[in-house]
């Protein structure tokens, strides 16, 4: 079976109700980034940084997957799939993806401050909620400033790809912009995006759409 690759982003999940993080002004939800989504931030007001997350946590709990997840999960009757999503839901996985790795954490998951151990978690997160170990957790959000653990992975899963598909991504953050420099040279790419980036290759077709719309357009091409 040939291997999809997919790069999600953020405009995936907005077609099912889930607002951006960042809005036009730069705040994420009237919060400047460096309070939320630092590891300075949460040194200096953990309530905070905690509520920040529960509110989006309450958020995700209330949306449903959107066809554009659905499609990319119906490509698993034909391909082996794999999606690298730089969102921190779950939609990929309700939709029925089965192999997504989560650059930037996950919602629905906590960590302990000392041992990076990984919690399911679907409820609100206080001050004094602890792993078994007793130490506080936090989000299992990669925050601006920290490694993304999942990154290397992510490399060499595209360096394995027949079909590149980038979709409801600027573009402009990296790590994970840079990866779809590690796909072998002529893999076609499609790039589904309203607003999308240039990228100076020949083998990639751009189709400046929203995601659900795209997608059907790339199904449409791919069984052509």
């Amino acid at each position: 079976m040939k291997h999809i690759v997919v790069l999600s982003g953020a405009g995936v999940s907005a077609e099912s109700g889930l607002k951006t993080f960042r809005d036009a002004d730069g705040l994420w939800e009237g919060h400047d980034v460096m309070e939320v989504a630092t590891p300075e931030g949460f040194a200096k007001n953990p309530e905070l940084v905690l509520n920040f997350y529960n509110e989006r946590r309450k958020q995700l709990l209330q949306v449903k997957p959107n066809s554009a997840h659905y499609d990319l999960a119906s490509l698993e009757k034909d391909y082996k799939v794999t999606i690298i999503t730089q969102n921190v839901d779950d939609l990929h996985e309700r939709a029925g993806s089965t192999n997504v790795i989560h650059l930037h954490g996950e919602l629905l998951k906590a960590r302990s401050i000392e041992n990076n151990e990984i919690i399911p978690w679907d409820k609100d997160m206080k001050l004094g909620d602890l792993c078994a170990k007793g130490h506080q957790i936090r989000p299992h959000i990669v925050w601006f400033g920290e490694a993304v653990p999942m990154i290397d992975l992510a490399v060499e899963v595209c360096k394995t790809a027949d079909i590149l598909i980038i979709i409801g991504t600027s573009m402009q953050v990296y790590p994970a912009a840079g990866l779809k420099d590690f796909v072998k040279p002529g893999t076609p790419i499609y790039y589904i995006d309203p607003n999308p980036a240039t990228i100076h290759d020949k083998h990639v077709k751009t189709i400046k759409e929203k995601a659900s719309t795209g997608m059907k357009m790339v199904i449409k091409s791919l069984t052509s």
